[in-house]
Formats: structure tokens, sequence, C-alpha cells
């Protein structure tokens, strides 16, 4: 990638950090965007799988300072989907948006069971409902706003030729 593009994917990360922290408190809905995630997979799909697992520890550490009844389970969560995304990249991330929004969808609910596993404070129903209600819910709202991230930051993103 060329430094002009490193560039454009950091405006691009940081656009989609600042709607984390900007929007996502405003729409205040049960089943949440995560556009960490979003942004974390973006950047997993054009790094090698170390890096990215490093960019969602960093992530996850930084979102976990919000909530340190569950400190640590959001870092584990980050760094494991980005190692499997940027692991998974070459079989499954191409320029096709309905692929696109299979894969955030995926790497989302993957993030959600993760992320209650390791936090050890639901059980039996409460844990079941979670799993299977609520993170399929925000991972297809993820997922579409993920499309839609995708659609409108297409020149941030593609590549530029000369």
């Amino acid at each position: 990638m060329t430094m002009a593009g490193t560039i454009r994917a950091g405006v691009a990360f940081l656009i989609l950090v600042l709607l984390h922290y900007s929007l996502r408190p405003l729409l205040g809905w049960r089943a949440e965007i995560d556009f960490l995630l979003i942004a974390m997979l973006l950047a997993a799909v054009r790094v090698r799988p170390g890096t990215a697992a490093v960019i969602g520890l960093l992530i996850g550490l930084v979102a976990d300072s919000l909530t340190p009844g569950a400190f640590g389970a959001g870092a584990l969560a980050m760094s494991l989907v980005g190692f499997g995304a940027s692991w998974l990249k070459a079989a499954f991330f191409a320029d096709n948006l309905a692929l696109n929004g299979f894969f955030f969808f995926a790497g989302r609910w993957a993030f959600a069971i993760i992320y209650v596993l390791a936090e050890h404070q639901r059980r039996g129903i409460e844990l079941a409902q979670e799993v299977f209600v609520w993170a399929p819910l925000s991972a297809a709202v993820t997922a579409v706003a993920g499309v839609i991230a995708l659609v409108v930051m297409r020149p941030l993103l593609e590549p530029q030729t000369t």
C-alpha cells in the first residue's frame, strides 16, 4: 500500500472511531452498531494477522477502559476477531458488498460470543438470549452500517490510479 493509501485508510479508520463515540450513544439502541469493529475489520484485511491482532488488542483495550467490570474481554475478542479476519482475508474478502456485509455480520457475532463468554457475567437463559437474539441483531445492524460506510467511504478506501 502506498503512503497516500495508508493515509486514506487512516482517515477512514478515524471517521469510524469518531462515529462510534459520537453517533452510537445518540442512537441508544439495544442492538448497537459497532463502528469500532467495522474500523478494526477494515484495517485487519489490509495487514498481516499478527498486526491485526495487535490492532484489535489496542482497540479492545480502549473500549474496555469504559467498562472496568469486564476489562480485557473486549481486548481478547477484538484481537481474536482481528487475527481471524486477517487470516481469512485471502479467501473471503473481495470487492463485493454482499460478501462484505456477511463479513461484518460474522465478525460482529463472533466478537459478541467471545466477549460474553470472556466476561463471565451472564449465565443460563440470559447467556443464550444474548448470544442467539441480541448478538445476531447487533451483527445485522453492524453489517448494514458497515456496507453503508463502505459505499460512502469508497473514495477513501479504493486504491488511486494515476
